[in-house]
C-alpha cells in the first residue's frame, strides 16, 4: 500500500523530487524539477528552497482542485504584459 506521506529530496543528479516517503530506489519520482546551471549559480544553494516552494504550491493548488475550489490565476494580468 502506498504511503500517504511525501517528501522532497535532492537526488543524485542535483535535481529536486517529490516522493512517496516509502519509495524504493528504482521508484520515479513524481515530479521532478530541474535548474540550468546559469540558474544555480545565480541562486546559489536557494535553489532549493525555490523548488520547495514550486512543489508546495503545486501541492496547495491540487488540494483546492480537489475541493472543488477556483485557482487564483495571473494569466489575464501576464497575458496584459510583456516580459522582457
Amino acid at each position: 500500500m502506498s504511503s500517504p506521506y511525501y517528501e522532497i529530496v535532492q537526488l543524485s543528479d542535483g535535481e529536486i523530487a517529490l516522493q512517496r516517503a516509502d519509495a524504493d530506489a528504482e521508484s520515479e519520482p513524481l515530479v521532478r524539477i530541474t535548474f540550468s546551471e546559469e540558474v544555480k549559480f545565480f541562486l546559489q544553494e536557494q535553489y532549493v528552497d525555490v523548488a520547495k516552494a514550486m512543489i508546495n504550491t503545486g501541492i496547495r493548488v491540487v488540494g483546492q482542485l480537489q475541493d472543488g475550489e477556483d485557482i487564483e490565476s495571473d494569466e489575464d494580468e501576464m497575458a496584459s504584459r510583456t516580459v522582457h
